[in-house]
């Protein structure tokens, strides 16, 4: 998949900062990981301030998600295996 338009997603908001996201994220979700820029993601590359706070809720990701020209939307992606790759890879809230 190359493009976030080939997945499954909602948009939970939109045209937010990256300390919206990460305060969004903080707040409503209960399992938390950070990630770096450049994080890889449904075969894309998280674009961000760090740290990058990346919400799961089961098999659920809750992430911001940047596109140039557009701004930062903070969606919300069933994806089991993706949610795997960032209990693996990301740091856990403290």
């Amino acid at each position: 998949m190359g493009c976030v338009e080939d997945i499954e997603y909602e948009v939970l908001a939109s045209k937010v900062s990256f300390a919206e996201s990460r305060k969004y994220i903080e707040k409503h979700c209960k399992e938390i990981y950070y990630v770096n820029p450049g994080f890889k993601i449904f075969d894309k590359c998280l674009i961000g301030v760090p740290p990058i706070a990346i919400g799961l809720d089961g098999p659920v990701v809750i992430l911001p998600y940047t596109k140039p020209c557009y701004g930062t939307f903070i969606l919300r992606v069933p994806s089991a295996g993706d949610a795997d790759l960032v209990r693996k890879n990301g740091r856990k809230k403290p």
